[in-house]
């Protein structure tokens, strides 16, 4: 396996004033992460108000020099991908090519109903993403695209303006189940990998999902369906971190704030997605979950910015 270099991205989930929002920018740049990231809700529950994530990542581009900023994720359904297209590609060009396009096929469905648009079957949403995909991708290329779809009809139209990185925007697709797993490694240069079960609507918290072995496999179906493309795929993971010189117990808090009974310490200790310990141990954490699963790039949530400051700049960058 092609181990990639490692980078880190944080996930802003809170608004503000202008000035808050470009010095909060201002200070994920400062403290060495890649990427700042932002979700895609228009109801709080269950991450709390935010703003409308393109016109976001767009001042907080502004307001740095070499911060790259994505989406995590967008929902497709809420956007037509001739209209996301033409944003997408705005962004990087005013950006100088510093745009990530993260994409998913929505799950949320109190947000479908309280906005009135339609929650499709799982796998109507997974075959309207995958069409859109393409349509974003011809769009983006040279010449005028003609595409037909079951979702989507374009008739010889050309995008513009064109993106500046080339041949495309680095393109994000967030997954947790094996078709959408399937689809990420065909389609995607960035995994989102999720550990959660987000089939019915709702975002289940399945402990069991989080374990190696359950995360193996998963990885065992990206590999399987990217083919000779999974040496160039980047897999990422949202983690969640605490800081502490004792890790049994800090899982063990862990496992009982989040309810997960029958869960060990050790169980929570041998999940990629949980990162417990001191800096580092946290450090050795990542180098060995690099090695066993291939995740090179890892986002923290914006409270966790100066605490993982130290393992960022001890592996950012590092191959």
């Amino acid at each position: 396996m092609k181990l990639r270099p490692f980078r880190f991205g944080v996930l802003c989930e809170q608004m503000g004033t202008q000035q808050a929002w470009k010095a909060r920018a201002c200070q994920i740049e400062d403290a060495g992460y890649a990427t700042l990231l932002i979700r895609d809700h228009f109801i709080p529950e269950p991450f709390g108000d935010q703003f409308a994530p393109m016109l976001a990542l767009m001042a907080a581009a502004d307001a740095t020099t070499t911060l790259r900023v994505g989406n995590l994720v967008l929902d497709n359904d809420y956007r037509h991908p001739v209209m996301l297209a033409k944003e997408a590609a705005t962004l990087d060009v005013l950006s100088n090519g510093r745009f990530e396009l993260g994409l998913g096929a929505g799950w949320a469905k109190q947000e479908y109903e309280q906005a009135g648009l339609p929650f499709d079957a799982p796998g109507v949403r997974v075959s309207r993403l995958e069409e859109a995909l393409q349509v974003i991708k011809g769009l983006w290329a040279s010449g005028p695209l003609t595409f037909s779809g079951a979702s989507y009809t374009i008739d010889r139209l050309d995008g513009f303006p064109k993106p500046v990185q080339q041949p495309h925007p680095p393109i994000l697709v967030g997954a947790s189940g094996k078709r959408m797993l399937a689809l990420a490694a065909r389609e995607a240069d960035i995994i989102g990998f999720l550990t959660g079960d987000y089939s019915t609507g709702v975002a289940v918290d399945e402990p069991l999902q989080r374990l190696g072995a359950a995360v193996a496999q998963k990885i065992a179906w990206i590999r399987q369906a990217a083919g000779e493309r999974f040496a160039d795929l980047e897999l990422s993971m949202m983690l969640t971190a605490v800081h502490t010189e004792d890790q049994h117990r800090a899982a063990e808090a862990l496992a009982t704030k989040r309810g997960w009974n029958n869960i060990s310490a050790e169980q929570v200790l041998d999940m990629p997605s949980i990162l417990i310990g001191s800096h580092e141990q946290m450090v050795e954490q990542l180098y060995q979950r690099r090695e066993r699963y291939g995740f090179s790039y890892y986002m923290v949530a914006d409270q966790h910015i100066q605490m993982l400051a130290p393992v960022v700049a001890q592996l950012a960058g590092k191959a």
